[in-house]
């Protein structure tokens, strides 16, 4: 399989990563777009902890009392998200070169 290019809207950092994975390992349509969907949430996970370091992980309400950042909510799912996508992969094993 010839190496498949990374999709445009992602960083820099997960750009790489595609390419890195897709080098070692052999995927199937289907699991390029599990790649992509876990890529996209660590992305969306990188979004959200920049906006935590900018504003803080505690806002104040309209009747001034604290609340926790909506991003930490969006953190922590895009998290989650993306480990359990990665793990649906199985890239535990052997790297298997496409």
């Amino acid at each position: 399989m010839t190496e498949v290019p990374a999709p445009e809207h992602l960083s820099a950092r997960t750009k790489g990563l595609w390419r890195t994975l897709v080098v070692e390992y052999r995927f199937e349509p289907q699991h390029l777009e599990l790649l992509r969907l876990a890529l996209e949430a660590l992305d969306r996970c990188e979004e959200a902890r920049a906006t935590l370091a900018a504003e803080g992980s505690y806002t104040t309400d309209r009747y001034g009392g604290r609340r926790a950042h909506p991003a930490l909510a969006v953190e922590r799912d895009s998290r989650i998200a993306a480990a359990r996508l990665l793990r649906e992969l199985n890239l535990d094993g052997e790297a298997i070169p496409a």
